[in-house]
């Protein structure tokens, strides 16, 4: 049993919480009984350290059953070591130590994918962590968030992510310059989210969203700039038919996405 919250060891997994900490060691902090167990499930080459209250084992006995299974070692906690190490206020008594795992957006592009999102300055962490995990949920074949956008392994991203990272293949520190040209070139559309846009709707139905597409997000207040907006296929925006002042990035991005698969599956 881990108990000391001031030992090395407590206060290096802590710091993994900062990205100086995480670009120094190559590792990222997942916490949560969800995440770890995607984790498990999904890439257990990844986990380096797993640490576990003795309560929350109770609750999930699954964790301990995959976890033998991938041969991951579990080391128990107390709750206070276990808040010590934690971003969270309820980390919810289960936290991992990963190595992290960009993939380079040559590789995205080799796949032949048919549906890409591509986060251009997407700065909140729970936006972009929201993004992947539509994008995994509509069948999407990558996420690239460009140098300007939020740290991949930002906890708030990890979690809002709610395991997707491990899912879907997502590169990271790409330029937008670069990413357009390799699309193209892999004869994907790209289309703009923006509100200068024209209507959503006015795209599918004529039938512009069955052929592959990347789709591009800006920036939560300022969108994309009018540089950006001129070198893609198409500015699209998602129509608002109630009251409602604006939406959500990460709500309208799953809308876009969404109805990208439903039409490529139609």
């Amino acid at each position: 049993m881990l108990d000391n919250p001031r030992t090395p060891r407590v206060r290096a997994v802590a710091k993994l919480a900062n990205r100086a900490a995480r670009s120094e060691t190559g590792l990222f902090l997942l916490e949560g009984p969800q995440s770890v167990s995607e984790a498990l499930n999904f890439r257990p080459d990844l986990v380096v350290e797993l640490f576990v209250t003795p309560t929350a084992l109770e609750r999930h006995p699954e964790i301990a059953q995959v976890a033998e299974e991938v041969g991951a070692d579990l080391e128990f906690v107390t709750e206070q070591v276990l808040e010590t190490m934690a971003d969270t206020v309820t980390p919810q008594g289960f936290i991992a130590v990963c190595r992290q795992f960009p993939t380079s957006v040559k590789d995205i592009f080799a796949g032949e994918p048919k549906l890409i999102a591509i986060l251009e300055e997407v700065r909140d962490p729970g936006n972009a962590g929201t993004i992947i995990r539509a994008a995994d949920a509509a069948g999407a074949d990558a996420v690239i968030l460009t140098g300007r956008s939020v740290d991949l392994y930002n906890p708030k991203v990890v979690r809002s992510s709610t395991g997707s990272i491990f899912h879907l293949p997502v590169a990271v520190s790409a330029t937008l310059s670069d990413v357009r040209e390799r699309a193209r070139f892999a004869g994907l559309q790209i289309f703009a989210a923006d509100v200068k846009g024209t209507d959503l709707l006015a795209a599918r139905t004529e039938g512009l969203l069955v052929a592959p597409t990347a789709w591009l997000f800006g920036n939560e207040a300022r969108g994309l700039t009018d540089e950006d907006l001129a070198v893609v296929d198409r500015t699209i925006t998602v129509p608002i038919y109630g009251h409602a002042e604006s939406m959500n990035l990460a709500t309208a991005a799953s809308v876009c996405l969404y109805e990208s698969a439903f039409a490529q599956r139609s």
